[in-house]
């Protein structure tokens, strides 16, 4: 099993580059990064874990400017998001953002993307709420489009792009495509539709949905076989990731503290006995 590692990298924190050499050179699997542009004062959406949202959420980097500064000081590190929110982005910007990454990293970048959870935030960038998953569908259509080989069109909805020359492309073509939110038919359908796994945070649930996932995907025409899920922001314990294990999770990501240098360290130390 890849143990990789997430963390709400903010200006008050470990830097991405101390954290991504730390990763390598301990032997972690990859550092993923969350995506929140900003977080409106006014905002009357619960936050997803109850309570009073974290401080970390106002202040966290840009992922993919973070994760180019980890990708210059490693060579083997995988670099992902978790999750990017697509609807909020220009996808013919975001597409030549994450071709030069996954170019100049040679081929390291996973795209974890999802919905979002924050109405306010979505409105500020103009997004439908009701129909942000269209607008991802969309987004991501046309980012396919400009990554793929030949100059070739898309026409959707909520996006659109000429046949156009678009370089560079992707290392493999196309980056790792993993899509978030929570379980069920409807997400399980899309999963098997546009992406190449799902990446469920906390992992909770997995016994009763993989095999549901699973059906999905095979009902897609599929192979079972390329199917990855990857529970995400996952405090470990022994037991936990053993019972991945026997589900057929491959890739686990670990969650970390968003603090400073000695603390994360710590908890890194901690997680050695992971790896």
């Amino acid at each position: 099993m890849r143990i990789a590692a997430t963390a709400f990298l903010t200006d008050e924190t470990i830097a991405p580059t101390d954290l991504a050499r730390e990763l390598e050179d301990r032997g972690f699997a990859g550092l993923y990064l969350p995506e929140h542009t900003h977080i409106p004062v006014e905002r009357t959406t619960p936050a997803p874990m109850g309570g009073d949202l974290p401080r970390e959420y106002g202040r966290i980097l840009d992922p993919f400017v973070a994760l180019a500064q980890a990708a210059a000081v490693t060579t083997r590190l995988g670099l992902g998001t978790g999750i990017a929110l697509l609807a909020q982005h220009d996808p013919i910007v975001l597409a030549k953002q994450i071709a030069t990454l996954d170019h100049l990293s040679g081929g390291r970048f996973t795209l974890g993307l999802g919905y979002g959870w924050n109405k306010e935030e979505a409105a500020d960038h103009g997004v439908e709420w009701t129909a942000r998953r269209d607008i991802v569908r969309d987004h991501l259509a046309v980012m396919r489009a400009l990554w793929a080989a030949e100059p070739t069109l898309y026409q959707g909805a909520y996006a659109s792009v000429r046949a156009s020359h678009a370089h560079p492309k992707p290392a493999g073509g196309a980056p790792r495509i993993l899509l978030g939110g929570a379980a069920g038919h409807g997400l399980f359908e899309r999963v098997a539709q546009d992406a190449d796994g799902w990446i469920p945070i906390g992992g909770r649930g997995l016994t009763e949905w993989l095999p549901v996932l699973r059906a999905a995907w095979e009902k897609a025409g599929r192979d079972p076989g390329t199917l990855q899920a990857v529970p995400y922001a996952v405090l470990p314990t022994p037991g936990k990731l053993a019972h991945y294990a026997d589900l057929g999770v491959e890739e686990v990501v670990l969650q970390l503290p968003p603090a400073t240098a000695p603390e994360v360290l710590r908890t890194l130390d901690e997680y050695a006995q992971y790896l």
